[in-house]
């Protein structure tokens, strides 16, 4: 029986949540602009298109608002979206380090190929974990507690 052992939810970080409502605040001050200046009734073209890019933005943040990790006796599980899913079992693990999710090694935020090879899922500049499978690929996600997360996965093989 798989017993949950740790969970946790990493927000979006300040980074991203400042982007996102920056780009959106030009949108809807391009959307006035044009309202006021009655450009948007000669061109109705324009509400369309800044509502429907404030809108696809709102739903990309909502879906790639944090990251959700779960580990439990057997598997590790992290969720970033509704699309990004991984899941590896414990027993399949190399090794696990913390490390820094920075933007020299993964170019930004999300979710991202690094120059060391690794698969990344982050929600920020700042703290991860990385874990080296035995078949495939390294792969990092964000964590506010990446030591906790290593200790409980060496703690939980050598258990095994």
């Amino acid at each position: 029986m798989r017993q949950v052992i740790y969970r946790e939810w990493v927000p979006a970080g300040l980074f991203v949540k400042t982007m996102v409502t920056f780009v959106i605040i030009v949108v809807l001050c391009v959307l006035s602009i044009t309202i006021i200046t009655g450009v948007a009734f000669q061109y109705p073209f324009w509400i369309i298109v800044s509502a429907s890019v404030t809108l696809f933005l709102l739903l990309l943040f909502w879906n790639y608002r944090g990251i959700e990790i779960q580990l439990n006796n057997k598997d590790l599980l992290v969720s970033y979206g509704v699309f990004n899913q991984k899941s590896i079992r414990l027993e399949d693990i190399v090794s696990c380090e913390p490390i820094k999710a920075s933007f020299g090694r993964y170019g930004g935020v999300g979710v991202r190929y690094g120059i060391d090879g690794s698969w990344a899922y982050t929600t920020s500049f700042g703290n991860a974990v990385k874990i080296t499978p035995r078949r495939g690929r390294p792969f990092a996600f964000s964590s506010n507690n990446p030591q906790k997360i290593c200790n409980i996965i060496n703690q939980t093989k050598s258990v095994a």
